[in-house]
């Protein structure tokens, strides 16, 4: 409907400007004729409309003049919709008007299609609403990231040593064919305390649950300014090599004395050596020795025990776990050592149940030797048997074994030990 209003006035406005013989012809705006504006609720704008305007040679007065509608209805209330119009004369020929209408938009009818015109001629302001972005997908999207990753920090905290542990007996490679017969060589001060932690604690959870095989040395290992050559036989039968470094380890006098030279013989040793440092003695640890502990860290593995190490899925046994050899697992069990039978070494030493030998425990501990079948039965004799001559009391011979204390030894207790037999015995 507005349309068919706007069309009707345009046509009468034509016809009435048509008569004034002062504008020679028709007018031309200095902007876009189709313009969109986009302004917040609550806001003013300011739309300018600029028409060039041919003047008559005769008179330089024009009775065109810019006037604005919208929806088909002329904007003439000046109070609710004020303008200002100025005109500008560049030239004898042409005059350019300017007219500026201030709208407020105080709700959204006063959004819509706003029109300039002059004589026959209109200009189209389309005025629309301004929406500001909405952040709150954004915000949203990146609380959810935050989330995300701190879980996945939390996850990787408490879980990278399993990763760690499952990705090293998946992919990680066997020290297999070196040559070694242990796979760590645990050095300690024989006092107490290290005593109890590593036959009680260390060496049983090493031994049972990953099954390694552990060479004790509670000697002083640099007693002198070199290596002894004790130190450098054991040391290369192993693996690796555990040093529980206590207060009173850090009492040697290689480590008071020049505790750098001996930690450069330790990395020359042995390949990247365990130290086990005490929580409730680190703050009794001097500054020097921690120092050098912190710049050969790519060199040595440094590992805390603490109050809750004593769990056996603490974060303590699982680091000890991947800084030692990867063990050989079989499905089914196999006598002797894993590593030394995949070396080829037959020795029955080492082969805690040989065939040809008996080793079944004593049948009877508690101190009666009783009557026990012969291990080896010696070939019967072909010779003829002689008649019966007179008797002759022969001496007592002693015995070449002393089994006097047999009765009170029990036997059942080691399940680990070797039969030995002699070559007169085979």
């Amino acid at each position: 409907m507005w349309r068919c209003h706007l069309i009707l006035y345009l046509t009468c406005l034509a016809f009435t400007q048509s008569m004034d013989p002062l504008c020679s012809s028709a007018p031309e705006f200095k902007h876009d004729r189709t313009q969109s504006v986009s302004v917040m609720l609550g806001h003013s704008v300011v739309l300018t409309c600029k028409a060039s305007i041919s003047l008559n040679s005769t008179n330089s007065d024009c009775k065109d003049h810019l006037e604005w509608m919208k929806g088909g209805t002329p904007l003439t209330n000046l109070t609710i919709y004020p303008q200002n119009i100025k005109d500008w004369h560049p030239d004898d020929g042409h005059i350019i008007r300017i007219s500026e209408l201030t709208l407020t938009l105080r709700d959204q009818a006063d959004f819509g299609v706003y029109f300039c015109m002059v004589r026959n001629s209109t200009a189209q302001f389309n005025l629309k609403e301004y929406k500001s972005p909405s952040h709150t997908g954004a915000v949203v999207a990146s609380v959810v990231l935050l989330l995300v990753l701190a879980l996945a920090a939390v996850v990787y905290s408490k879980c990278r040593l399993n990763f760690k542990l499952w990705y090293r007996n998946i992919y990680g490679e066997y020290e297999l064919n070196d040559g070694k017969m242990y796979d760590a060589y645990i050095s300690y001060v024989n006092n107490e305390n290290d005593r109890k932690f590593v036959n009680f604690i260390l060496k049983p959870h090493l031994e049972n649950k990953y099954s390694h095989k552990l060479l004790l040395n509670d000697t002083n290992i640099l007693p002198g300014a070199e290596p002894s050559a004790e130190l450098l036989m054991n040391v290369s039968r192993c693996r690796r090599m555990i040093v529980v470094l206590s207060q009173s380890y850090l009492e040697q006098e290689w480590c008071t004395t020049n505790f750098r030279q001996g930690l450069w013989h330790l990395i020359e040793l042995s390949r990247k050596p365990i130290f086990i440092i005490f929580q409730s003695q680190q703050k009794q640890m001097s500054q020097d020795i921690s120092h050098q502990l912190k710049q050969h860290q790519p060199q040595i593995t440094t590992l805390t025990w603490g109050a809750h190490s004593i769990i056996p899925s603490s974060g303590f046994w699982k680091e000890l776990a991947l800084a030692m050899p990867l063990k050989v697992t079989f499905h089914r069990e196999s006598a002797g050592d894993p590593q030394t039978l995949l070396q080829g070494d037959k020795d029955p030493m080492l082969t805690q149940q040989p065939d040809y030998l008996d080793c079944r425990p004593d049948p009877d501990p508690a101190g009666d030797l009783g009557l026990r079948l012969p291990i080896y039965k010696t070939l019967p004799s072909k010779a003829p048997v002689l008649p019966a001559g007179p008797s002759v009391t022969a001496e007592p011979k002693p015995p070449e074994i002393d089994v006097s204390d047999l009765g009170s030894r029990s036997y059942a207790a080691r399940t680990d030990f070797y039969c030995l037999v002699t070559e007169d015995d085979i």
